[in-house]
């Protein structure tokens, strides 16, 4: 008697933006294609479908992902987040309000990966990775200026048909100064509170 053939369905969970998805899947199925088809998240866009173009990309466990080649059964357990989860409840994501604020799209259909690749870019500087531009690789050197070509470098893996390119860098830019202007901030916040308590 021949062996009962393996299945190739399995009831997954996805953590995604926070909350807990469980259903059914085909093992071949896409993230992409599980966020879009099955869940309704359609806010990751479907470009090339082949890893090409940035326009699907999400972040799991922080790290920047082309979702439609990464499998759905994959990212299980994983925290997984699209566009939809960058904003804060109705106060936007200063990536995403320095995309608005600077013009950094036109027809919008790359947009969501061009912001998920942005927050990816940003902490990857801030942990001091270097990029194929980088002078100074040397991890005692720290991060390196966040420079127009680091940036082009950085989010050269999202393309953009409409030629926005020149606006997205002056975002990543200025969402850049930003989280930089609120470190700074909240550093000398605790400082103040920690001379406080001192006296």
């Amino acid at each position: 008697m021949a062996p009962a053939p393996l299945s190739t369905h399995s009831a997954i969970t996805l953590h995604i933006n926070g909350e807990k998805y469980t259903l059914p899947v085909d093992h071949r199925t896409t993230l992409l294609d599980a966020l879009r088809e099955r869940l309704d998240l359609t806010g990751t866009k479907k470009g090339c479908d082949q890893g090409q173009c940035g326009a699907c990309t999400v972040l799991v466990d922080g790290r920047r992902t082309v979702s439609c080649l990464q499998l759905a059964v994959a990212a299980e357990g994983r925290e997984i987040t699209t566009v939809e989860g960058v904003a804060e409840g109705d106060e936007l994501h200063p990536v995403q309000q320095a995309f608005l604020d600077l013009d950094g799209f036109q027809c919008g259909y790359c947009t969501p990966g061009q912001i998920c690749s942005a927050l990816g870019v940003l902490e990857e500087h801030a942990a001091g990775w270097p990029s194929a531009v980088t002078d100074d690789v040397r991890p005692e050197a720290g991060p390196p200026p966040l420079t127009p070509e680091e940036i082009r470098e950085r989010m050269s893996g999202n393309l953009c048909r409409c030629g926005a390119y020149v606006s997205i860098v002056r975002a990543v830019a200025a969402a850049a100064e930003s989280a930089d202007a609120a470190a700074q901030d909240s550093h000398s916040h605790d400082s103040h509170d920690t001379k406080e308590q001192v006296a």
